[in-house]
């Protein structure tokens, strides 16, 4: 059984997560784009990440999820990370949007979970400062240390 981390990321600052998270629980990261249908094969452990674009995931990681049978989700536990802004830095105008609209991450999640997915942790947001970054100054340790919390 392995492990992988599946993202999408647009500035790299999601794949900067997806890497340290990888590294922490020796797994294998993969970009959504380079994905095949051969590494969902024997897993133990799949964690998925992608920024947060109007409140929610990519098209391509969206497309994934609907995409994952019920089957492959009864037996895979599942992780899910977004990246995103800190609300309290936002104006706002922003910080509403970004209350009515929310963040990826929660969302991808309650669609697995619907699916019938083994959730392990809740989903969990890392910081990234501006819109194309880069991250947060602690979010990369956080990244590695998440998985020693659940």
């Amino acid at each position: 059984m392995t492990n992988l981390v599946v993202y999408d990321s647009v500035y790299g600052n999601t794949k900067l997560i997806a890497q340290n998270i990888a590294k922490s629980i020796s797994a294998k990261s993969i970009n959504i784009n380079d994905l095949k249908n051969s590494d969902l094969g024997n897993l133990n452990l799949l964690v998925i990440g992608s920024p947060t674009y109007g409140g929610q995931a990519t098209p391509k990681i969206r497309q994934f999820v609907k995409d994952l049978s019920k089957e492959f989700l009864i037996n895979t536990k599942i992780a899910v990370f977004d990246t995103r802004f800190l609300e309290r830095d936002l104006n706002f105008a922003l910080k509403l949007l970004v209350k009515t609209i929310g963040y990826a991450a929660p969302k991808i999640a309650k669609l697995l979970a619907d699916k019938g997915a083994k959730i392990i942790a809740p989903p969990e947001g890392f910081i990234v400062k501006g819109k194309e970054g880069p991250l947060g100054p602690e979010e990369l340790v956080r990244a590695q240390k998440w998985f020693k919390n659940i």
